[in-house]
């Protein structure tokens, strides 16, 4: 028998019922970036706000969208993906920023991530390890066909998905610095372009509910390069923009196939 909390219209975390939110969504983590994503919408409206939640739903083309903030990490996003599909969404796009994991990549550009390395603890409670996490192929070309069409520096490949930030940034002074340095130089080597925290839990759990997903992420750091001398604005601006162009690219494709 199913708990009583998930038979409520509104949703327990996000505070939204089926008809607040459009089929696609943006998935910044920060609650403060929705109110700026918001804009770009067509009559935005401020529809929920609850704990890191925040929801504006407005529309693109005459669809509706909605941007609705996960907060830090896999739980407060596994949460955010599991009840925005309960009322209505199925297509996310999650808008970050990250750190980048190779030379050539520099901050202001913009990282499409293909799939991410399950290296968090969310998603082993939805499927074995050994399931990838690996994003929607259609959402993934939308997002590249964005940025292309807005001119920005992209890199397509795998994101590092993990739980601590600090020992990620950090990891020399952790208990385990060891073991995160020698995992840090594998990621590397293998390729990763970029680590966030949230990329392999909206890519697994929208997997499970069968629903698409695909992720952006603005280079906002790096080892390998100096920091640009565009200002935060602008680049973030520019993270937001291939998010609401690839929405539209999808919305176009879907009415086209639906016909």
């Amino acid at each position: 028998m199913a708990h009583t909390l998930f038979n409520d219209e509104v949703k327990y975390h996000i505070r939204l019922k089926r008809g607040d939110v459009g089929k696609y969504v943006l998935l910044p983590g920060d609650p403060g970036r929705c109110e700026v994503i918001a804009k770009w919408f067509d009559n935005p409206e401020k529809v929920a706000h609850n704990r890191e939640y925040v929801t504006y739903t407005g529309t693109l083309l005459g669809e509706k969208v909605s941007v609705t903030s996960t907060g830090i990490g896999g739980p407060s996003t596994a949460i955010a993906v599991e009840e925005l599909a309960m009322v209505g969404a199925e297509t996310f796009i999650r808008v970050g920023t990250s750190g980048a994991m190779q030379p050539g990549i520099s901050v202001g550009d913009l990282a499409i991530v293909t799939a991410a390395i399950r290296d968090e603890g969310t998603t082993r409670q939805y499927l074995p390890i050994e399931f990838p996490a690996v994003a929607d192929i259609d959402v993934t070309l939308a997002l590249r066909a964005a940025a292309e069409r807005l001119h920005f520096v992209s890199h397509l490949g795998v994101s590092q998905s993990k739980d601590s930030f600090y020992g990620e940034v950090e990891p020399d002074r952790q208990p385990l610095a060891e073991e995160l340095n020698v995992r840090r130089k594998a990621w590397i080597a293998g390729g990763a372009v970029c680590s966030e925290m949230e990329a392999s839990t909206v890519f697994v759990v929208s997997s499970v509910l069968h629903r698409r997903a695909g992720g952006v992420m603005l280079i906002v750091d790096s080892q390998f390069a100096s920091v640009g001398h565009e200002p935060h604005h602008q680049n973030l601006d520019r993270l937001i923009s291939t998010g609401i162009e690839a929405i539209r690219l999808l919305i176009t494709q879907d009415r086209a196939t639906s016909r």
